[in-house]
């Protein structure tokens, strides 16, 4: 056999043997000469590794990892990273911001634990050592400008979890919880998706709308986390309860159970906040990012029945009070700056365009599209 890890795999290797899906559906049929695209199926359904066709001496060759300089540093690999990408710049040794550093050192055990939970237990004393060390770069965090700087459609889950776990924790500071709360916060926004990874991928990447039988199945991930938290030391069960209480509304109209008002745990009201944000300003597989202002307006509709309008208040006002100057993109394709921001209307500042001052709440038909800076 010649298993090859998944990570390790190229375009054009043929596999040699049918690979299926964790629940049993036929992935890709044995004889498959893998294209890019299906390389990330393959990470997608969070395949470890696959058979493939053993290689000739020259395709081992031109596979093989790069020569070795006179130097004794080892050659770059011609055009297989894009220009100007994220790669690009590490192969450049350009500096990396501690925060990106420690996110990514963040993202590449959230991942190894989410895809192994179902096998070993969760480990949660190494997430919190890692998540210690990413809170201490909170410094240099700005909720709506901050962006990863590897992104993959299907890791969506692992950055939708970190992000909401620095917002939370961000979050719970600002509104005033006490700090013995803090850490436990920040744990409950990292496993509040937990659940998801019993969710069949089938379902979880489907990017049409579900059936109903399906939809049901995908809310099933509230109590599957909740489950999956039982037995985990070291968290409270105000986390493990923000896994299976995520998803309902103050009026009652969520799930599982449709709680209402403060029956909903102050970790998973919190929780569900930035939780929105962030699954609306990341990119999908189904749907663009949306501009972060425009999300914050849309949070603030949602205060009204559905989400805790005091923590939706503290969050709005916190984000946008330190952001004059700067630089953004409005819906018009304008460039311009943020030179005042109404305390009572945050998300709609004036900017300056060109030197002409536009007012946005006035001017209703526009919106800050992008930010720049």
């Amino acid at each position: 056999m010649n298993k090859i890890p998944v990570t390790e795999l190229k375009p054009g290797l043929k596999i040699i043997s049918n690979v299926y899906s964790p629940l049993g559906g036929l992935l890709l049929q044995k004889g498959k000469v893998l294209l890019p695209r299906d390389l990330d199926i393959l990470r997608a359904f969070m395949i470890s590794d696959v058979e493939i066709e053993e290689l000739s001496k020259s395709a081992k060759e031109s596979n093989a990892t790069p020569s070795t300089s006179a130097a004794g540093k080892p050659e770059k690999a011609a055009a297989t990273v894009p220009s100007g990408s994220a790669a690009a710049s590490e192969s450049e040794h350009l500096p990396i911001n501690p925060l990106h550093q420690e996110y990514d050192r963040m993202l590449h055990l959230t991942k190894s634990a989410f895809q192994s939970v179902l096998a070993v237990e969760l480990p949660i004393y190494e997430l919190r050592r890692q998540l210690e060390a990413l809170i201490k770069q909170m410094k240099h965090y700005k909720v709506l400008t901050f962006t990863p700087r590897n992104m993959n459609e299907y890791d969506y889950l692992y950055h939708n979890a970190i992000l909401s776990s620095m917002t939370s924790y961000l979050l719970a500071q600002w509104h005033g919880l006490p700090q013995k709360d803090w850490m436990q916060v920040a744990f409950a926004g990292l496993l509040h998706d937990i659940g998801n990874t019993k969710i069949d991928p089938v379902i979880l990447y489907n990017p049409n709308p579900l059936t109903e039988s399906e939809a049901e199945e995908m809310r099933m991930h509230t109590t599957y986390g909740y489950q999956q938290l039982r037995k985990t030391s070291a968290i409270n069960e105000g986390v493990r309860l923000t896994a299976l209480q995520h998803h309902e509304k103050m009026d009652g109209s969520g799930y599982p159970f449709h709680l209402t008002g403060e029956k909903i745990h102050i970790y998973a009201r919190i929780v569900a906040i930035a939780d929105i944000f962030h699954a609306m300003t990341l990119n999908r597989r189904y749907r663009k990012a949306q501009s972060p202002y425009l999300v914050l307006e849309q949070l603030k509709t949602e205060a009204f029945g559905k989400l805790d309008p005091s923590i939706v208040q503290t969050f709005v006002e916190k984000v946008t009070q330190f952001h004059n100057g700067m630089r953004v993109r409005l819906s018009n394709d304008k460039v311009g700056e943020i030179i005042f921001s109404d305390r009572n209307h945050p998300t709609r500042p004036m900017v300056s365009v060109n030197g002409e001052i536009i007012n946005l709440m006035k001017d209703t038909m526009l919106y800050i599209e992008e930010v720049l800076s």
